[in-house]
């Protein structure tokens, strides 16, 4: 009787969840509304994907006391988990 419980109840949670769908919600932050006018960056491109932060400046992160620019967040976050590896070449 417990065997026969135990596979009801695991067939009942297999068939709830391969009917549910998945789905990716994303944030933007644009919707957040960033002011990130007048912030002077060290660097005149995105080090990760080297678009020019003078055109596309969207977030910023302060490392060893300098304020690096980013076109989104997700290139701050690649640089934050590795921040010497795009760095080494500075001179500053």
């Amino acid at each position: 009787m417990k065997n026969y419980l135990m596979i009801m109840l695991l067939a009942a949670s297999t068939i709830a969840c391969s009917q549910e769908t998945h789905t990716v919600k994303h944030v933007h932050k644009a919707s957040q509304k960033m002011n990130l006018t007048g912030i002077t960056v060290v660097n005149a491109e995105d080090p990760i994907c080297q678009m020019k932060t003078a055109d596309f400046l969207k977030d910023t992160a302060n490392y060893k006391g300098k304020i690096y620019g980013f076109c989104s967040e997700s290139c701050k976050d690649k640089f934050k988990k590795n921040p010497e590896k795009y760095t080494q070449n500075e001179r500053k």
